[in-house]
């Protein structure tokens, strides 16, 4: 991967997230990369501890990163995402932070906070009440 701005590396990381397009999503990653909760807990280091949380999350019909909003400060990339998701509860979202540290144009450590999981409520046709559905809605 040539050397892209750190911008540049976070936007293909969560293009290829919400395509579910885990080799394009581990390209954007360092092969020693790092991540991190915000307590200070190491999630997965390196490929083949990060592939398979990935696919993990890759399996849930509905997985969605929506950008709330991003902030950039030389090679540290922090945004601020709606995560839809499929708890084992139900179909919901959760808020992440998420911080990137962008080096020779890969991520080489990133740190996650999450916030409250929100379930979603059924709307009257029995269907969740999600963004997506939503979002396709307004179309």
């Amino acid at each position: 991967m040539s050397h892209r701005p750190p911008l540049a590396v976070v936007q293909a990381q969560l293009d290829a997230y919400n395509a579910k397009d885990i080799e394009a999503l581990l390209a954007t990653y360092s092969p020693k990369a790092e991540q991190y909760a915000t307590g200070g807990e190491l999630l997965a280091q390196g490929y083949e501890q990060m592939r398979p949380r990935f696919l993990a999350r890759f399996a849930e019909p509905n997985l969605h990163a929506r950008l709330l909003s991003r902030q950039v400060v030389g090679n540290m990339v922090a945004d601020l995402e709606l995560i839809e998701r499929t708890f084992p509860e139900g179909v919901g979202s959760i808020e992440m932070l998420c911080v990137y540290e962008v080096v020779d144009g890969r991520i080489l450590r990133a740190t996650f906070a999450t916030g409250e999981k929100k379930l979603f409520a059924e709307c009257s046709t029995g269907r969740p009440d999600s963004v997506a559905s939503r979002m396709k809605a307004k179309k």
